[in-house]
């Protein structure tokens, strides 16, 4: 599986994925170390969006520091995500806002809406990236009322409270390797 963000028909980050099976109707992708995809980085001044909208390349860049369970349904417009340490301590889970998931065989299409919703093992949670959401407003990515619709999405979730997901013990088998980031990882 390949899941990918796109905007404007350029592929801005991509990880290919392992299928882990299904939660709750969602499937269930996997991203584990060592995997090879495509991201926009963020620049020393934290600003990346403007970079992100120009079209521009995405960079090689590889999955390091974290195993990643996300769980995701056609339509949906974010992902449930597990996070794990490198040596599989839970670190918590991680709510992806994002435009309504189109499966396309094995690619997972979306456009990512830049914030983000962090959820401590405690059960505590945060907004991430209030200020990229923020900038997408001036750049013209998203509209007022849109960027409203994002953040009413992630009151929806934080009030569902879809975590723990009985996920957490979960663990991939152990044949599974990093996956090569597919040759048409970049065909819109």
């Amino acid at each position: 599986m390949l899941l990918r963000s796109i905007y404007r028909d350029n592929v801005r980050w991509c990880w290919p994925h392992h299928y882990a099976g299904e939660w709750d109707a969602r499937h269930g992708i996997y991203v584990q170390p060592g995997s090879r995809g495509k991201l926009v980085k963020r620049a020393i001044d934290g600003n990346y969006l403007e970079f992100w909208i120009s079209g521009a390349e995405s960079f090689d860049w590889t999955w390091q520091d974290a195993h990643v369970l996300r769980f995701m349904r056609p339509g949906d417009t974010h992902t449930i995500e597990i996070w794990w340490d490198l040596d599989w301590q839970l670190t918590g889970w991680y709510v992806n806002l994002q435009a309504p998931l189109v499966v396309r065989g094995s690619f997972f299409d979306t456009t990512d809406q830049a914030l983000d919703i962090t959820v401590e093992p405690d059960g505590t949670w945060a907004w991430k990236d209030e200020s990229d959401l923020a900038q997408m407003v001036e750049l013209g990515v998203l509209d007022d009322a849109s960027a409203n619709e994002v953040r009413a999405e992630g009151e929806r979730v934080i009030a569902e409270r879809p975590w723990p997901t009985g996920w957490e013990n979960w663990r991939p088998p152990a044949e599974w390797q990093p996956l090569p980031l597919p040759e048409d990882w970049h065909v819109v």
